[in-house]
């Protein structure tokens, strides 16, 4: 049997932070047949704000990388950088596909996107974030009608970054934020490693469990045509 790895159905273009080490891996194992990813990054110094910002301010020069590749369509692939405002994401996708001319998006519109699917208006969500981004992110949640019922963020071992903190790791602080009124979960951050655990997670806590490289990679397959129902990883993926 052929196996196609090449992008004959669809190729994205992924624009990620530089220290990012587990989105590639994560979408990789995600794909479905005749589709590809195309990575190239923006230079990330730290977490927060100011940084976040000023990884932003060449979005065009990364994107001008990818449409050489003639991909079909390029997201901007950082969750904090993306939700830093409401409209942040949305500009960085507006921007992209002025300068390349090619369908453009960004993960925060990914995750939208996800949530109005998953008709999930109460969420809770876990990340690998310093306070002041999660309380970006639920501004951002909450400017597009999606309550954040709870927030924490876990940061794993500063020397080896959120990859450090395994899938167990974070099922078991997922669990343990079950809320009775919770429509969703939201594992939040293209660089924790959650994908593994989003079957079993969903069936523990009775919910919906969304990460970014998950919904972003959703989106991008929607968004390119690709109906395909892709199993082992959560109800999304499975959702047309």
């Amino acid at each position: 049997m052929t196996t196609d790895f090449y992008g004959s159905r669809l190729r994205i273009g992924m624009i990620l932070a530089s220290k990012n080490t587990v989105a590639e891996p994560d979408v990789n194992a995600m794909l479905p047949q005749g589709v590809s990813v195309h990575t190239t990054r923006l230079h990330l110094v730290d977490t927060n704000p100011t940084a976040l910002q000023k990884m932003t301010n060449d979005a065009e020069q990364a994107a001008a990388l990818l449409a050489s590749a003639e991909v079909d369509l390029i997201v901007f692939h950082c969750t904090a950088a993306s939700t830093i405002d409401p409209e942040m994401g949305q500009k960085i996708a507006q921007r992209i596909q002025r300068s390349t001319g090619i369908a453009s998006t960004a993960t925060s519109e990914a995750l939208i996107d996800a949530l109005n699917t998953l008709g999930a208006k109460k969420i809770v969500m876990l990340s690998p974030y310093p306070q002041a981004v999660n309380d970006a992110e639920v501004t951002f949640f909450s400017h597009y009608g999606i309550q954040v019922l709870h927030e924490v963020g876990y940061i794993p071992d500063k020397g080896l970054g959120s990859p450090s903190a395994s899938p167990s790791e974070w099922q078991h602080r997922a669990i343990a934020l079950k809320h009775p009124d919770a429509d969703a979960y939201f594992l939040s951050c293209t660089n924790i490693r959650v994908i593994s655990i989003i079957d079993a997670l969903e069936k523990s806590i009775h919910a919906p469990v969304i990460s970014s490289n998950q919904a972003m990679l959703w989106h991008c397959l929607r968004k390119g045509g690709i109906e395909d129902a892709i199993p082992n990883y959560g109800k999304l993926l499975r959702s047309h």
